[in-house]
């Protein structure tokens, strides 16, 4: 169990632990676990092998304990070191009586106890003196005072699954959204690129057609500079001649 724990550490200090497993470590009594796990909420020792609780470590934190398929026959008591304890597992062990049950009245937040393929099931009026005999518990072997069946600790993680998945959708919605206006956006400033460069083109073609027009005007200005030119000339040729004649 020594070499099991300190491979479940992984480096880590005892304090800063807050699961461990060490299901089918194979121990008779508990070895190597102690009061150092001050912050341990959860701690399984299924098929481990344990006769006893002799050792148990006093663990404040501890809110769920698996103990199943052991040897474990009493010295419940031991397990007093955790009245945070609020789900204890005991099933497939050597419990054959109400009276070794008897230490679980200290436990104060206790609603959920497993004695399944244990011999004290068996017991005359088991289930209402397991009931009278804890005040705190609402489930036992999966079902409350009115034999009605507990809800499943794994749907209820399913359930907070689906919420978180629920949440992400929802994110995702938002997310996908804001795609669409920034698609939108993008469309929008797509448009005003091609507006803007249609615009830039009439003025373009704008400006080329005055150049047309200015190059056409300078041809036929040119044009009658050169017929006022000649025209010039030719009433200079004939007031020369005119002269000519005169003299």
């Amino acid at each position: 169990m020594e070499k099991r724990i300190e491979l479940e550490k992984r480096g880590r200090s005892p304090a800063q632990i807050k699961e461990l497993n060490l299901d089918n470590c194979r121990s008779t009594q508990i070895v190597g676990l102690t009061d150092e796990f001050v912050n341990l909420e959860i701690l399984s020792l299924i098929n481990v092998g344990l006769v006893s609780l002799k050792g148990f470590p006093k663990l404040p934190n501890l809110k769920k304990l698996e103990l199943s398929d052991n040897r474990i026959s009493g010295c419940l008591n031991l397990l007093h070191g955790s009245p945070k304890l609020t789900h204890l597992n005991l099933s497939g062990n050597k419990i054959k009586d109400i009276e070794t049950l008897n230490p679980l009245q200290e436990f104060k937040n206790l609603k959920n106890l497993d004695l399944f393929n244990c011999e004290v099931t068996s017991v005359e009026n088991y289930r209402d003196e397991v009931f009278g005999l804890i005040s705190s518990l609402k489930y036992l072997d999966g079902y409350d005072r009115e034999d009605k069946e507990a809800e499943d600790s794994e749907n209820d993680d399913d359930d907070g699954n689906e919420d978180d998945d629920e949440e992400n959708d929802i994110h995702e919605d938002g997310d996908s959204d804001d795609e669409d206006e920034e698609d939108g956006e993008d469309e929008q400033d797509d448009d005003d690129d091609v507006n803007v460069d249609e615009d830039e083109e009439d003025e373009l073609e704008d400006e080329d057609g005055d150049e047309e027009e200015d190059s056409e005007g300078n041809e036929f200005n040119a044009e009658d500079e050169e017929e006022d030119m000649n025209a010039g000339k030719g009433q200079k040729r004939k007031r020369d001649g005119d002269d000519g004649d005169e003299d």
